[in-house]
């Protein structure tokens, strides 16, 4: 296979669908109305409620939604070889992660713009809400805690990073004050936005920032905390829509080099059912492993909470829907579809010129052998992951191993010295890691107002005071940096655990739109299939994902974190199953709303 073919042959699968499946979609089962208000024309209140234009709008989802799972889980999984791999990303984008997505985002839209976990509660009682409610603040945390964990050592080793990063904050106070304060048109706020972007980017080169570790988690705090608070419109919503073009200049910068490399992949199409990929000890079989590796690209939980916390209030027309909550899915895919081509054109000649460096770190272990699939299959995981005698990162782990083969494919492409397609593709990595971040941070804060609601019954000071997005911003916030902070080896090892949070999650958020789709929409016959059956088929193979990763990877972990890590699956496995009876007690019932909505403030 070559680089070129498999871009063409991406970008064509998707302009396809979403012309095609996502257009029914549209039509046939949301029924989008271009004449009703959205809440946040309806509600608006220039702090969450603020109508954005669908680029902008797009610009925000698409990097809030991304994250490094598009790009890290897809370099973790080409162990199975990247045929398997890529065919998760287009046809799990399709039938699954664009379907939850959408459906997501627009039933958020018609219940005022409240979070997926609301709307469960709506449409399956008050304890499906909690519940619920729950397990997405703690996911939240977990994201925050992890993402932090990403971007700082990224940042401490290639302080170019750093400094465009902070740079880019500016240019995003500026952008904000462009769009929503002056009369400028559209275009034109745009093009001084990407102006100062590229500025940001060249002085990250000149001016490079060393900072250390600990710093870098400290104004990481500060940063989530003043994004989640402050108007959408100040920080967090100029800074994702000027994001989203360093995040589509990577994509299409990439699809170009691609077509014009045009370079035969050597890395194997396929190794083995059983590759050893969540863990470099234990096989791991394809199916149902598979959605605990690649999430985001194909289809993630995370999303939902994105489109029905801060997109879903920032919708103009239902008609921009597709386009931001369909359409930024497809683009996520896209960006799976170019990792695994870099890797799959790349990535085998940049393990094996670590070939003597490997062998001293694993005696006995053999880069060069990695083009046989089984060798691949049994080490491929171990030799990424491996570190040098020092403790540093030899390939750089998945993330290491993608921006290297980019930088590969940028030189190859464009004679670029292979240290600028680096750190392009590190900005690129940190540019979703930090959208994500400040995203993250403001829907833990929305899923914790909610939680505390009862209070204001019981104690409205305390109600008041909790309430506060202030206070709910820093309670979150301080939560994550706790546990990448002072965690230690022990978060770390309990993080493998909780692989399976986010794509139940997704689970949980497409049975609620299955629900929705039948009672609410009155959809019925096949139409309806396109929702029941990606929804039930995702519950069972995360599930029985659950399962396996018990009763195979739990045993396998130090003695120390065993207990928890196994109690930790154990109340996942327990979770799925209450909200399962959940959607059965109910998707045969007759909608009866428990909640007014649809109102102006």
């Amino acid at each position: 296979m070559y680089t070129g073919i498999i871009v063409l042959v991406g970008a064509i699968f998707y302009l396809f669908f979403y012309f095609t499946y996502g257009k029914s979609l549209e039509k046939n089962v949301v029924k989008a109305d271009p004449n009703k208000e959205t809440p946040a024309v309806r509600l608006r209140d220039n702090v969450d409620y603020v109508p954005a234009n669908k680029f902008v709008l797009f610009g925000h989802h698409f990097a809030s939604i991304a994250g490094a799972g598009p790009i890290v889980g897809p370099a973790i999984a080409v162990v199975w070889g990247w045929l398997p791999a890529l065919l998760w990303v287009w046809f799990g984008n399709l039938f699954i992660g664009s379907v939850h997505d959408y459906l997501a985002l627009m039933a958020s839209v018609r219940y005022d713009g409240k979070s997926i976990q609301w709307v469960a509660g709506e449409l399956m009682g008050k304890d499906i809400k909690y519940v619920f409610e729950l397990y997405v603040y703690f996911a939240m945390i977990l994201v925050i805690a992890a993402f932090m964990g990403v971007f700082g050592p990224l940042a401490n080793s290639t302080p170019e990073i750093l400094t465009a990063s902070l740079l880019f904050m500016v240019a995003a106070l500026i952008e904000g004050q462009l769009l929503y304060k002056t009369k400028l048109p559209f275009w034109l706020s745009s093009a001084i936005g990407v102006v100062l972007t590229i500025l940001a980017i060249y002085l990250g080169f000149v001016f490079p920032w060393k900072v250390s570790l600990d710093a870098l988690y400290w104004g990481q705090l500060i940063y989530i905390v003043l994004a989640a608070s402050l108007p959408v419109w100040f920080l967090l919503q100029p800074r994702d829509y000027l994001n989203s073009y360093i995040l589509w200049g990577g994509v299409i910068i990439g699809m170009i080099a691609a077509l014009i490399v045009f370079k035969p992949f050597n890395w194997p199409a396929f190794t083995s059912f059983s590759a050893n990929v969540v863990s470099p000890t234990v096989p791991s079989p394809f199916w149902p492993t598979i959605p605990l590796v690649i999430a985001c690209g194909a289809l993630s939980g995370f999303h939902s909470i994105v489109g029905s916390g801060t997109s879903s209030k920032q919708l103009d027309n239902e008609l921009s829907g597709l386009f931001v909550g369909y359409g930024a899915m497809f683009m996520e895919g896209m960006v799976s579809t170019l990792v695994i081509t870099s890797i799959g054109a790349f990535g085998l000649g940049i393990i094996q010129g670590f070939k003597d460096v490997i062998a001293q770190a694993k005696p006995g272990i053999d880069a060069m052998q990695l083009s046989n699939p089984s060798y691949m299959a049994q080490y491929g995981n171990l030799i990424i992951n491996l570190k040098d005698a020092s403790g540093k990162a030899i390939v750089g782990g998945a993330g290491g191993l993608f921006t290297k083969s980019f930088g590969e494919l940028l030189k190859a492409a464009y004679g670029v010295p292979a240290r600028v397609g680096i750190v392009l593709g590190g900005l690129w990595l940190s540019a979703f890691v930090l959208t994500t971040l400040d995203t993250t941070n403001r829907l833990a804060r929305y899923a914790f107002q909610e939680l505390v609601e009862p209070l204001k019954d019981v104690s409205k000071g305390l109600h008041d005071f909790l309430h506060n997005r202030w206070v709910a911003s820093i309670i979150a916030a301080a939560l994550g940096f706790f546990l990448i902070r002072y965690g230690g080896n022990a978060y770390t090892a309990l993080w493998a655990g909780f692989a399976g949070t986010n794509q139940m999650l997704a689970s949980i958020a497409l049975l609620t739109g299955a629900n929705w789709v039948k009672r609410v929409q009155k959809v019925s016959g096949g139409t309806l299939l396109l929702v029941l059956i990606p929804a039930m088929f995702l519950w069972l193979t995360v599930f029985v994902a659950l399962i396996w990763y018990l009763i195979k990877v739990v045993p396998a972990q130090a003695a120390a974190i065993r207990p928890i890590l196994g109690a930790f699956v154990v109340i996942e496995i327990v979770l799925a199953v209450y909200l399962l009876v959940g959607f059965f007690r109910t998707y045969n019932k007759e909608y009866k709303p428990l909640m007014e909505t649809g109102k102006a403030k």
